[in-house]
């Protein structure tokens, strides 16, 4: 969950897909809903993922509310879930992500940013699943 399921929340659900087993139910959301990011297609192409466009989504928008952990990239987003959950038995963890889109330059240097909160996704959900 980030807060506006346009960037570092649709880089997560990807790669957790690929890592982690087909049983595991995953769905990225935000707060609000934001446009896509075409730099995001861009650094999953080159880590092999499917670059089809992510279709931003709310908490209200998914099919499932029941979660047993959620996963909050930005404290935005944090304090949303902890509210959310205040009466749920629900496991909310922060993992605090830099926001790409506040890289400027050029081309090569925002991609770099972009593939900085890929990799630093994968080595968390690598390091919290064991996988």
């Amino acid at each position: 969950m980030c807060r506006m399921n346009a960037v570092r929340s649709p880089i997560a659900e990807a790669e957790a897909r690929r890592m982690l087993p087909a049983t595991v139910y995953i769905a990225s959301a935000g707060i609000r809903r934001g446009e896509p990011d075409p730099f995001v297609d861009a650094v999953l192409a080159e880590d092999g993922l499917p670059t089809e466009r992510h279709r931003a989504k709310t908490l209200d928008d998914l099919e499932d509310d029941y979660f047993d952990l959620i996963v909050t990239l930005a404290p935005e987003a944090h304090h949303a879930a902890l509210e959310l959950t205040r009466s749920m038995a629900v496991d909310v963890e922060y993992w605090p992500t830099p926001d790409p889109t506040t890289a400027t330059g050029t081309r090569e240097q925002i991609m770099a940013a972009y593939r900085d909160v890929r990799e630093r996704l994968k080595t968390r959900i690598s390091a919290r699943f064991g996988v």
